[in-house]
């Protein structure tokens, strides 16, 4: 074997060590040093609010004012500039007059301050001065690698380690919720209020402008925060969607993230030419995007902590069924209606339960569920009710609700409750009243219960508990594998023609044929341009027929009388052709007659669906699926969500509307096949992420029956000649990224697929993993992991569902025989939150080792971190591990031994160019 590349230790590969531990928002949340630029004496001044903040709370570290008119402040020697400074300082925080900040960022730059509050007012939010003097800041930020909160903001508060670099009024209570608010105003409030509720923080940010320092990164930083258990946002606009949403759904997989979104009832741009661009607004686009990261959506401040609250207490529902247990019938009443109005549903008690209630509960009790023990119910009736419903398998939560009564006793009652906190299911209760209540609410919250004052509001909790879990169950789901169109090119050809022919809309045959190509079924579509071609083609088709115009720049083809169904005779196919031109040179558009289309008039008894896709102004391409027809603006029966699909994010899209229901078959109608709507849908999404000329498209009406589905009618806008690919709007989600599938050759001469890995691809790696040795796991993991361990649902779930920018796994799959589909080996580049770094893991079945797929495999994987502009590649190698570190080597790896870095393994690190 080849001697390992030893780094020298003036080698950049070394400044990764240098940096371990130091993630670049350290400098802001956990600085050793910090310098208030604009410090004051002045009572009542910012300058001066934030540094006695800072020095009356330790944090750690020192404090430097810089203030060139004083020779000190607030009794502490003052510096006049950064460069004066008698050692580097970590955190800088600005509050002097916006004009002046590029200047003191300058001489952050040179000073090699990291990170930077900008509490300053007077950048973008007064107009184009303001926007160019924060791209001025923006670009000596950029060059000088530093990150910003601000400008505009209320500043950092990190209660946990006593850093306050605010100008609030006094530290916050330390605990385990992280708040950041884009309103510094509502972040005041909310830590006033905190002190009268003992609630406490992990971190609290006012996030201003965003100017460097955006959700995406603050949710990255406090996901990996151990003081954090849960992330609490005050959202008014998103910045970068892709941002946040990629770093939303990696946290959201082990830490709550529940948003207030302001601004609710805005509204997207005026809608373009189809059905779609009416139907999507940016907040519905907003809370898809939220349901598909597994964000939760509250709507008032107070659903922000009380869910922070429950989801630290409480397991997680695993459905949408809830017992209520109470001793007064109107508040049983009230929490079933706020229950079943949001979506939530009683549980129905089973006969061992309801036999086992019989058997202690006076005869008047309810026999059902609300389970009413009435007004005389002592603690013990209380627990052992509580006892019984809690074990019934069909329920999946428990409310218990205390009406204060002569007979009733609320403190012991709570007290005898407290065994029940850990059922396996979320307990909550309702201690209704006050001062004669307050010491059983008290005990129950100390235990682990949550308390709520009014039966409704504890009800609504419910329903956003089980809401959360079922989108948190939608990332760990399984989808099923769809085939690859076999015509993309054909696609792609189409709107090229029509682009290249200055069209911006396809007719209704070319858009039959672009869902065609990517295996959408549509009905028979023929063209006629004169009125006996079109009677031809009827009786080539066979009556009944349906006419429509066919026109390159009409899109609504009903609202100008373009449509005739059900044409029995030849004689009725001339009058409708003559009828839709005819009403076309009555509009003065007979410019816009291109003749009609013939298609066969399909009698089924099935739905009428719309599938759609529009753009919204943050998050790009959204889909749209619902109830369609004629009338599909009135009734919006329509769910929204984010491109790409997967068979269960389809379905989960389909899960939202009322028409999934019907779906099913009603009133003897023969259900739909929702397999096939599923994989229709994802095709849809295909098309959207492939032919990304496509601005906006419908299929309206989708007729789906147990006959199966069909496009009896499609439209199609495209974006202009003059739009270039580089000016098209970002996908929100990163697609599957096709350009890196490849065939390739072992040494052995056996052909092979790498490509990066699926959803789908989740049973193919249980089975690869059973085909790996003791000692190929050994190395791997640094140690042994058992195989229910690795193949675990949600281990590989998450290790499958890849966020292709900021993770990339290779799989190499058989590509003939028998064995076709076999996954051989996995290659995984994973970046470094925080840095431009990326860290890399091998796993090649035994059976295939020393057949050149490492140094394939990894290679590939250097191309990927070109691509994504990573500046090194690193990996932990155990030293044992001589043939990965061959295949290092090879690649232009340098290899940091143990005994020269402290650590107990071989580092392998490569430098990018």
């Amino acid at each position: 074997m080849a001697q390992p590349t030893r780094a020298p230790p003036n080698d950049p590969s070394y400044d990764l060590l240098h940096q371990r531990g130091r993630h670049p928002l350290d400098a802001i949340f956990s600085p050793r040093s910090v310098a208030v630029v604009g410090a004051s004496e002045r009572q009542g001044s910012v300058g001066r609010t934030i540094l006695w903040n800072l020095i009356s709370n330790p944090f750690g570290g020192t404090v430097y004012p810089i203030n060139p008119k004083r020779p000190n402040v607030l009794g502490i020697r003052s510096w006049p500039s950064l460069k004066e400074l008698p050692e580097p300082v970590d955190l800088a925080v600005i509050v002097t007059p916006a004009a002046s900040v590029p200047g003191v960022m300058r001489e952050c730059a040179e000073a090699g301050v990291r990170g930077a509050i900008i509490v300053s007012a007077g950048f973008k939010e007064v107009g184009p001065e303001g926007v160019k003097l924060e791209q001025e800041v923006l670009e000596i930020a950029r060059q000088a690698s530093i990150r910003i909160i601000g400008p505009n903001c209320l500043g950092v508060m990190r209660p946990t380690t006593g850093l306050n670099a605010t100008f609030a009024g006094g530290m916050a209570r330390s605990g385990n919720v992280a708040f950041i608010s884009q309103s510094g105003a509502l972040l005041t409030a909310i830590l006033d209020w905190s002190k009268r509720e003992s609630v406490g923080f992990s971190a609290c940010v006012s996030l201003g402008s965003m100017l460097n320092v955006g959700w995406g990164d603050l949710i990255d930083y406090l996901g990996d925060d151990p003081r954090t258990r849960s992330i609490l946002l005050y959202m008014e606009s998103i910045g970068d969607a892709r941002a946040f949403l990629s770093a939303a759904r990696e946290v959201a997989l082990h830490k709550p993230i529940i948003v207030i979104k302001a601004g609710r009832t805005a509204q997207a741009a005026a809608a373009a030419a189809s059905h779609t661009g009416t139907l999507t607004g940016s907040d519905e686009v907003l809370s898809a995007a939220f349901r598909r990261t597994g964000v939760l959506r509250v709507d008032s401040i107070a659903d922000l902590f009380y869910m922070a609250e429950v989801l630290a207490k409480q397991p997680r529902p695993v459905g949408r069924r809830l017992t209520i247990l109470t001793n007064a019938g109107g508040p049983g009443v009230l929490a079933t209606d706020a229950l079943v109005t949001g979506g939530g549903e009683l549980a129905k008690l089973s006969e061992k339960t309801m036999s086992e209630l019989n058997g202690f509960l006076p005869p008047e009790w309810s026999h059902g569920n609300p389970v009413d023990i009435l007004g005389d119910a002592d603690p013990e009736r209380f627990a052992k009710a509580l006892e019984v419903a809690g074990a019934d398998k069909n329920s999946d939560g428990l409310l218990v609700i205390l009406a204060p009564q002569d007979q009733t006793e609320p403190t012991q009652t709570a007290d005898r409750l407290k065994p029940y906190v850990k059922l396996g299911k979320p307990v909550i209760a309702s201690w209704m009243g006050g001062s004669d209540v307050a010491a059983g609410e008290r005990i129950l919250n100390d235990v682990g219960i949550p308390t709520f004052g009014y039966p409704d509001t504890a009800a609504r909790i419910f329903n956003y508990m089980w809401r959360y879990s079922y989108n948190l169950a939608g990332l760990y789901e399984t989808p099923v594998l769809t085939e690859e169109p076999e015509r993309r090119e054909e696609a792609g050809t189409l709107i090229h023609e029509a682009r290249t022919a200055g069209r911006l809309v396809l007719s209704e045959l070319e858009s039959k044929k672009l869902l065609a190509a990517y295996g959408i079924p549509t009905v028979e579509t023929r063209r006629a341009t004169t009125v006996d071609e079109a009677v031809r083609e009827a009786e080539s088709l066979g009556y009944p027929v349906v006419l429509k115009l066919h026109s390159c720049r009409i899109t609504h083809k009903s609202d100008v009388g373009g449509v005739r169904l059900n044409l029995e005779s030849a004689e009725k196919v001339r009058e409708a052709f003559e009828g839709i031109r005819g009403k076309l040179e009555e509009l003065g558009q007979a410019d816009a007659f291109d003749g009609v289309t013939v298609q066969p008039m399909v009698r089924r008894d099935g739905y009428e669906l719309i599938v759609g896709c529009g753009l919204d102004a943050q998050f790009g391409p959204v889909l749209l699926f619902g109830a369609g027809g004629t009338l599909v603006e009135v009734f919006k029966d329509r769910a929204l969500g984010l491109p790409p699909l997967n068979t269960t994010l389809a379905r989960r899209m389909m899960e939202q509307t009322r028409i999934h229901e019907a779906l099913r078959g009603v009133r003897g109608r023969k259900p739909v096949d929702p397999g096939a709507v599923e994989k229709l849908l994802v095709r849809f999404s295909q098309m959207v992420v492939e032919q990304r000329f496509i601005k906006e498209v419908d299929i309206n009406p989708l007729l789906a029956s147990s006959e199966g589905l069909v496009a009896l009618d499609a439209r199609v806008v495209l974006h202009g000649p003059e739009v270039t690919e580089e000016q098209l709007p970002r996908l929100a989600i990163l697609p599957y990224p096709t350009k890196y599938v490849e065939r390739w050759r072992m040494k052995g001469g056996e052909m092979v697929i790498i490509r990066p890995i699926r959803p789908e691809d989740e049973p193919r790696m249980v089975e690869f993993h059973k085909s790996l040795t003791e000692q190929t796991v050994f190395l791997r993991y640094a140690g042994m992991m058992k195989l229910d361990q690795r193949v675990a649902h949600e281990r590989l779930a998450r290790i499958c569902f890849n966020d292709y920018g900021r993770e990339m796994a290779l799989v190499v799959e058989r590509a003939d025989g028998a064995s076709r589909g076999e996954l051989l080996a996995v290659g995984r580049l994973t970046k470094l939150p925080g840095t431009e770094d990326a860290e890399f893991a091998m796993l090649i079945s035994d059976a295939v080792q020393r057949q050149g797929l490492g140094t394939e495999l990894l290679s590939r994987l250097v191309t990927v971190g070109r691509d994504w502009g990573l500046k090194r590649i690193v990996a932990d190698i155990l030293s044992g591990n001589g043939a990965m570190q061959h295949v290092c080597n090879k690649l232009g790896f340098k290899i940091l031994l143990p005994q020269e870095i402290g650590e107990t393994m071989v580092k392998a690190v490569k430098v990018l160019d």
